[in-house]
């Protein structure tokens, strides 16, 4: 059997906290799956959740699949039923999946306090629901819910379950860390144990992890060097308490450190796009320290690391960025020398290599603003225009000779702000007032309009989000405040600026300047 890589993130992944997919994100996920080349896709639970009924309804007549298998996912017969008229059962032949996987009871302790039935009885309603599931047509796998727990209390009950699927006629029998306890070790020693008990072999057993311990990326690793071919996994991590093993994590480490063919050709570049779209569907800010696929899964910030990655990047980097579809990043910080400074222009399109000078004052000027709390490693496009201002270019188009912002309470509750903006385009001085729904928007509308007549690609380019931060080591009102603006252009490319001051608006002013200054010199690049 070749490896199958089995996703879960639209069933066992929809139980993190705060994530709750519509029948519309779910076919949105389902085809993102597919792209990145993933063999089997658990859809849901139909008949138990109305989403998921609607989801196999919808999937079958709108999903077009190239690589992956679709699953629906239930429980066995219920204690004493018929697997043949059992509704949940039904329920899954009704999904019109190729596939479904059960779930089982594999802890004697689970079997008598959970399920309240005996031992016999469900090993029975194993038999019996993957047999009459086969019978039909159905490639069946079956997950082992608390299966290291239920070894470790009694293993002759535990094996008896897997020897019962595999019996039935189960593909895949799935060993399950359902409450996350177990380290590597455990793993590869149940796996063993039991394939001598049980003499069903490695290939026919499947891994689901559980993250309670931190382990599920390097327990799904271990069971699959101890030759399990089935694993399960969930995109970034996705599930209860604190998740399931990352499917891109796996990924990454099966096919790059181990050589094994578990994606398609040409699919691993396709990891960072898929698990930040994936987690935007799921309305969920992409984890920027993900292995393999965080933005800063390849990002430098030492200086020591920089002198090295300026001979050879592999150096400091365990694969190449760009067989996962990410890129290395350089970092400017208060920790960054001249190699992170260099290498980092260069990244921006800027050389610094034939002009030492600048780059020596470049580097004292970086660590003496981060000092005071700039924060260039967040604010690409505010580095870039220092460089370019280093290396005598001019990047602002107008000076300010003032500006005024104005908040008025009024006795109805309304709050007003108003900002007039001085400023000087060549020898023309321009004076703006505008209104906005708080001083900072207000500010950024009196400079927008101001300039509008002069630079009218401006209209394209509107403030994406705005963050404001109090530093450490400053306190109360008359702290020292880090603000960082996000901008966006109308071919939706972004660039983040930043300002400093003790003054909240001071600091907006300055991020806001670069901003627009960073969208003109891009025009005129």
């Amino acid at each position: 059997m070749t490896y199958q890589v089995y996703d879960t993130t639209l069933r066992d992944g929809a139980q993190r906290e705060g994530i709750g997919y519509s029948v519309a994100d779910k076919l949105a996920v389902a085809r993102l799956l597919d792209e990145l080349g993933v063999g089997f896709i658990e859809g849901g639970w139909p008949g138990a959740l109305p989403t998921d009924t609607e989801f196999f309804a919808r999937a079958g007549k709108e999903l077009d699949l190239r690589h992956a298998v679709l699953v629906a996912f239930g429980a066995t017969r219920r204690a004493g039923a018929d697997a043949r008229t059992d509704p949940q059962v039904r329920a899954l032949l009704e999904a019109e999946t190729p596939a479904v996987c059960l779930v089982a009871k594999s802890d004697l302790r689970h079997v008598q306090r959970a399920l309240r039935t005996t031992a016999a009885e469900n090993l029975a309603m194993v038999a019996d629901t993957v047999s009459y599931l086969a019978s039909e047509g159905r490639r069946v796998f079956l997950d082992c819910e608390h299966f290291f727990d239920g070894f470790g209390f009694d293993p002759g009950y535990a094996t008896s379950v897997v020897s019962a699927a595999a019996e039935a006629g189960a593909e895949v029998v799935v060993l399950c860390d359902t409450n996350g306890g177990m380290l590597p070790s455990g793993i590869t020693a149940a796996i063993g144990k039991l394939v001598g008990r049980s003499g069903v072999p490695a290939g026919r057993l499947g891994i689901h992890c559980q993250d309670d311990t931190a382990c599920a990326v390097a327990n799904t690793v271990a069971a699959v060097q101890a030759g399990v071919r089935h694993f399960q996994c969930t995109a970034n991590g996705y599930g209860e308490r604190p998740g399931n093993a990352d499917l891109f994590a796996v990924l990454g480490n099966l096919a790059l450190k181990l050589g094994l063919p578990v994606l398609p050709d040409g699919c691993l570049e396709k990891m960072v796009r898929v698990s930040h779209a994936i987690a935007e569907i799921a309305n969920l800010a992409p984890d920027t320290h993900q292995a393999y696929v965080g933005s800063a899964a390849f990002a430098h910030k030492a200086g020591l690391h920089a002198s090295a990655i300026k001979v050879d990047p592999m150096l400091y980097n365990h694969v190449d960025p760009t067989v996962v579809g990410n890129d290395m990043r350089i970092l400017v910080t208060e920790m960054a020398g001249r190699a992170s400074i260099e290498l980092k222009s260069r990244e921006l399109g800027l050389d610094l290599a034939g002009h030492p000078e600048q780059l020596s004052r470049i580097t004292r000027l970086v660590k003496e603003r981060e000092a005071q709390g700039w924060s260039y490693e967040a604010a690409d496009a505010s580095f870039e225009l220092l460089v370019r201002d280093e290396l005598g270019e001019s990047t602002q188009p107008f000076t300010l000779e003032s500006y005024r912002v104005l908040v008025e309470h009024r006795a109805d509750g309304a709050v007003v702000s108003e900002a007039t903006v001085r400023v000087r385009v060549g020898d023309e001085r321009v004076l703006f007032t505008a209104e906005g729904n708080g001083p900072v928007n207000a500010l950024d509308q009196a400079l927008r309009g101001g300039l509008s007549g002069h630079f009218p690609r401006l209209a394209e380019v509107e403030l994406a989000d705005y963050k404001v931060r109090i530093l450490a080591g400053s306190h109360g009102t008359g702290a020292v405040t880090r603000v960082l603006v996000e901008t966006v252009d109308a071919a939706g490319r972004d660039w983040t600026t930043v300002g400093v001051h003790e003054n909240v608006v001071e600091a907006s002013w300055h991020a806001l300047v670069d901003a627009l200054a960073y969208a003109l010199a891009r025009r005129r690049d």
